[in-house]
């Protein structure tokens, strides 16, 4: 039996869930977040710390710290807590493929593009040991190669690839993503038993609602996400999400996230300044 407790970071509209074992008190963390100011260039620990706290209150041993894809909204703070707890940082295998895209971009020396920032790389089909729990990894790639959902009990966090049924799904236009294969993924979460909760990695709000919400069921979403809704056939939804991601902007956060979460969400390395700097590259994305 698990326990789900979760966190809203409102400046990036991202959630990060606390999975408790009940029965041995060891946790992971899914979608950890750091927080940046992109004016100032400031990075300081606050959501994170607050979370750490609450683990330390109640006891808790943080086992692991799992990331459903290499973030484009916020930098991830799993090397922070890798850090400052012991905690394992885990990731779908195919951020290799990730690594190795994004280091062309940024003109990364330092990342291996094989993974070994990561203590987890994690194939479709492997379990996760979470003291009398099994966390079971689903490989749903098409918003990135590397996109994971972690399935625990009845609980499916699924990261960007689907939003709350009034938002839709995740967009699939940066390097790497392919909307085709993002549907197919979306069908094999839709494939769990009804009953299944779904846990999203953001909230947005439309215009139909003024309350964050992040957790939704199988039956839920195919019933009525406006995006892919039971009936809403493959091409159909190819032809719209690539048309909806062509009026898209980039994430606010974009690259100072990208250079960072292919690094498993540790900064660049220190120049001989003693200081960390994130690059900006021109035209290149």
């Amino acid at each position: 039996m698990i326990e789900i407790r979760s966190y809203f970071d409102v400046d990036t509209n991202t959630v990060t869930y606390l999975v408790i074992d009940a029965q041995t008190q060891s946790a992971a963390l899914i979608d950890t977040v750091m927080n940046y100011e992109p004016h100032s260039g400031s990075l300081t620990s606050t959501s994170i710390d607050d979370v750490l706290g609450e683990i330390k209150v109640l006891g808790l041993t943080l086992k692991w710290v799992l990331d459903t894809h290499a973030h484009a909204d916020h930098l991830s703070a799993a090397d922070y807590v890798r850090d400052r707890t012991g905690a394992k940082i885990g990731i779908g295998a195919n951020i290799a493929k990730v690594q190795k895209t994004f280091k062309t971009i940024f003109n990364v020396k330092d990342v291996s593009a094989i993974g070994a920032e990561f203590d987890g790389l994690f194939e479709d089909g492997d379990e996760i040991k979470l003291g009398a729990s099994t966390i079971k990894v689903m490989h749903t790639p098409g918003h990135t190669p590397a996109c994971v959902t972690y399935l625990v009990d009845d609980a499916a966090f699924v990261g960007d690839t689907l939003f709350m049924p009034d938002y839709g799904t995740a967009r699939a236009d940066f390097p790497g993503g392919d909307a085709r294969v993002l549907y197919r993924s979306i069908q094999k979460i839709l494939s769990l038993p009804p009953e299944t909760r779904i846990f999203v990695g953001h909230d947005y709000l439309p215009a139909s609602r003024d309350k964050f919400v992040w957790q939704t069921t199988v039956a839920e979403q195919a019933k009525s996400n406006i995006h892919v809704l039971d009936g809403v056939t493959e091409d159909a939804f190819v032809t719209m999400r690539e048309a909806r991601d062509l009026k898209l902007e980039a994430p606010r956060l974009i690259l100072p996230s990208l250079q960072v979460n292919i690094r498993a969400g540790a900064l660049p390395p220190e120049e001989d300044d003693g200081h960390a700097y994130l690059k900006i590259p021109v035209n290149r994305l």
